[in-house]
């Protein structure tokens, strides 16, 4: 089965496993790494699913600003995905039923074909929108030709969208948001074991219901919502609040042993575990989906703006784009979201050999190897400002500024447009230690730490030697 859930489902000791080997590739390895993925990947994509089916190759469907047709794309890396051919399966008609607007669209393959889950309006009544299942009559998605399977069918005739599908010990289920009658909300979260394609082997659980704060701000929803397995847990991102510069993720979270259906299994998350950053010039992120990368290592996708303003109704802003990045997980086996990277290339941490556990990152403009919060150790690697064949390291909460080498050695954080350009960049290659990465000064020294200070400098190799995250 292909979706959210089951193709990011890969154990985590695979995935570790995975990071662990890009991590101490050499150079054969290092050859045949993919390209990095530059955000926005795709422009005017929103509500984005992005999975890796087991044919190898990366699917992506999404809402469209026009609303009105649903789409598919495919390649063999995710940086492909940007400059892939979009095919259009299918459109909605001119009038009548399934002719209003046509939102987050979601692919899945099981029971040995592929279906597509998609919500829609009605002509004249647009937010009509219940959700509806088209079947591919052949193997190949976007070449295939698609059939109407039928509604997907609840308990209630209200508000459906955002369906997404996933299997858990032998049983698979599908996950949705919903009005449900009774509720003064726009959308709760609901959680069923599957009949059919479009029908229901019991009556639905309702999971969440949008009470808090930051879950009702404009709008009172929980939608859009995307199952994860790991680490003993499952795990439910959603969205919530008002599709603007509040729309933001929160969290659900279960024993991965506990019966799914009792509401009384899942907590929240008391706070948003991803939104709007400043910093970096995103906002509200949000309907994200879970993917792996090529080295089995956790990806989030998800959009968002690159401004806050918006004339008009938010809904109708195009520029909702599609954006990934690296998932993390703190100590507790918790995904650990950080904030939204913000504009370039997906960036990555460096951990070095002798501080296992510890990271470049920067307290304020002063860089140092320690620990800290996730969005201070990551670090995108930039063309280098000394031209090719270097490397700048640009904090993601610090667009525009990059390392430098300054006196003496000692590494401060500088404008990238300031300043000699052979301080500010490096030379990338395989770790000094004979594993992971360094990277060499133009003027002589490796990038590396002494007692958690980060300078330019000779001294012992595990220093200067970085394990990729």
């Amino acid at each position: 089965m292909a979706g959210r859930f089951i193709e990011a489902a890969t154990s985590r000791r695979a995935v570790l496993a995975s990071a662990g080997a890009l991590a101490i590739a050499g150079p054969a390895a290092a050859r045949i790494s993919p390209v990095t993925p530059s955000n926005p990947l795709v422009r005017q994509r929103a509500d984005a699913q992005i999975f890796k089916h087991r044919d190898g190759q990366y699917y992506m469907t999404a809402s469209v600003p026009e609303y009105d047709r649903l789409v598919l794309r495919r390649a063999p890396t995710l940086a492909g995905l940007s400059t892939s051919q979009e095919t259009v399966i299918w459109r909605r008609p001119a009038t009548g039923k399934l002719g209003g607007y046509i939102w987050a669209p979601e692919l899945h393959w099981f029971d040995g074909a592929w279906r597509l889950y998609f919500a829609a309006g009605d002509a004249g009544a647009p937010f009509h929108i219940r959700t509806y299942v088209l079947r591919c009559q052949d193997k190949d998605p976007l070449t295939g030709r698609w059939a109407m399977e039928g509604q997907f069918q609840t308990p209630w005739d209200t508000f459906t969208l955002d369906s997404t599908v996933f299997s858990h010990r032998g049983v698979r289920y599908i996950l949705w948001a919903q009005t449900e009658p009774g509720i003064k909300t726009n959308s709760n979260l609901y959680l069923a074991p599957m009949a059919t394609p479009t029908t229901l082997a019991r009556p639905p659980a309702r999971l969440t219901v949008p009470t808090l704060d930051w879950e009702i701000r404009g709008f009172k929803v929980a939608e859009g919502p995307a199952p994860l397995h790991r680490n003993g847990k499952l795990f439910i991102s959603y969205s919530a609040s008002a599709t603007d510069d509040r729309y933001c993720l929160g969290l659900l979270s279960a024993d991965e042993d506990a019966d799914l259906m009792a509401p009384a299994s899942w907590s929240k998350s008391p706070e948003p575990v991803f939104k709007t950053c400043e910093e970096t010039r995103i906002w509200g992120p949000g309907h994200n989906s879970f993917t792996v990368d090529e080295q089995g290592r956790d990806v989030l996708v998800y959009h968002g703006r690159d401004y806050k303003e918006i004339k008009g109704d938010p809904l109708f802003d195009p520029n909702r784009h599609t954006r990934v990045q690296r998932l993390y997980y703190k100590p507790d086996g918790t995904p650990d979201f950080g904030v939204p990277v913000g504009a370039g290339e997906v960036p990555d941490r460096f951990s070095p050999l002798d501080r296992p556990g510890m990271f470049l990152r920067h307290e304020g403009d002063r860089p140092v190897v320690g620990a800290g919060e996730l969005p201070t150790t990551q670090f995108r690697q930039k063309p280098g400002l000394a031209g090719p064949g270097t490397v700048s390291l640009e904090p993601i909460l610090k667009p525009g500024s990059v390392l430098a080498v300054g006196a003496n050695g000692a590494v401060e954080i500088v404008p990238a447009g300031g300043g000699d350009p052979k301080r500010a960049s490096f030379k990338r290659g395989v770790g000094l230690a004979g594993k992971g990465v360094s990277f060499a000064g133009l003027s002589g020294g490796h990038l590396r730490h002494r007692d958690g200070v980060v300078l330019v400098g000779g001294g012992d190799m595990g220093a200067a030697t970085f394990a990729v995250t």
